[in-house]
């Protein structure tokens, strides 16, 4: 940027495309990048965040506002909250075989899309790892009978499968450490040179190598946000009363209870236990709401 501007072209509009801490990059509507920190001790920006800022000398600048968001994305606890992405259209979900997924931290991505009207994906990762990507694939099912795409691919071989679902969409990866996010996002953009790490095959764990959450563009109407991976997933936020709807396929059973205030757990004449004995919902799912709803 150019070192000597006026008081009257200083101030811009940009998106915050990386999140270090208070830190913050900005690319500016002119495809500036600018580093800048929060006006005040004001906190909560997010990667995909559209801000006004102030450039206060060349390549650096202030954030003035943020303007209002589409969707916001976080985790929260009885504490705090944690915000993982703005503005984003839908959330890739990453699992994989190995090293093990966490099906709770699954439906509690789920939840917290459904809470913000965010399309979800679920995509298993190492299918080159053939006998145990076709023993998750089978449990996954699942959530495919009940709407939600699962795409298989080989971050290592071929992704193909998923680029149709980036198109138009700002999206934002999210899952575990050590499901593969880092080597899917190098696949898809090469340039990211995001760190990657093995495994460990004792803790049957990964091992955190995303420490900031970054903002990429596919092409001019598509962008996807690599964050940090997460190994749980609090949703203090959503309120009880509310949890039920963030399941979708409970949706048509939603007030056909015998009392107004059932919580769907043991209450006699239950419509939803009563659809989960029938068949007609996955107990699997109950039990998942059940334990949400006494933990969140």
């Amino acid at each position: 940027m150019n070192a000597s501007f006026s008081n009257g072209d200083s101030q811009q509009t940009g998106q915050i495309i990386a999140v270090y801490g208070r830190h913050y990059t900005v690319e500016t509507s002119k495809g500036n990048l600018l580093s800048c920190v929060m006006r005040g001790k004001k906190g909560g920006v997010a990667c995909g965040d559209h801000a006004t800022i102030k450039t206060t000398a060349p390549g650096q600048g202030v954030i003035e506002t943020i303007e209002p968001r589409k969707t916001l994305l976080y985790r929260s606890d009885a504490f705090k909250k944690k915000i993982i992405a703005a503005n984003v259209s839908q959330i890739i979900i990453v699992v994989a075989a190995v090293p093990s997924y966490s099906e709770e931290l699954v439906n509690r991505c789920l939840v917290a899309a459904e809470s913000q009207h965010i399309r979800a994906i679920i995509v298993l990762n190492k299918t080159d790892l053939v006998e145990p990507t076709q023993n998750a694939a089978n449990a996954l099912s699942l959530y495919e009978s009940i709407g939600y795409p699962l795409v298989k691919i080989s971050a290592l071989r071929n992704i193909s499968a998923l680029k149709p679902f980036l198109k138009g969409n700002l999206s934002v990866l999210a899952g575990q450490s050590g499901m593969g996010k880092s080597t899917l996002l190098n696949a898809l953009i090469p340039n990211a040179q995001r760190a990657t790490a093995d495994i460990s095959t004792a803790l049957d764990s990964g091992c955190h190598t995303t420490t900031h959450s970054h903002l990429y563009h596919l092409d001019d109407q598509s962008a996807i946000i690599d964050s940090p991976g997460i190994q749980a997933f609090g949703l203090h936020h959503v309120d009880n009363e509310d949890l039920a709807q963030c399941f979708i396929e409970f949706r048509p059973f939603i007030g056909n209870c015998r009392f107004h205030n059932c919580r769907h757990v043991n209450e006699p004449g239950c419509a939803l236990i009563h659809a989960a004995e029938s068949g007609k919902i996955s107990t699997r799912r109950l039990v998942f709401y059940q334990k949400l709803l006494q933990k969140n």
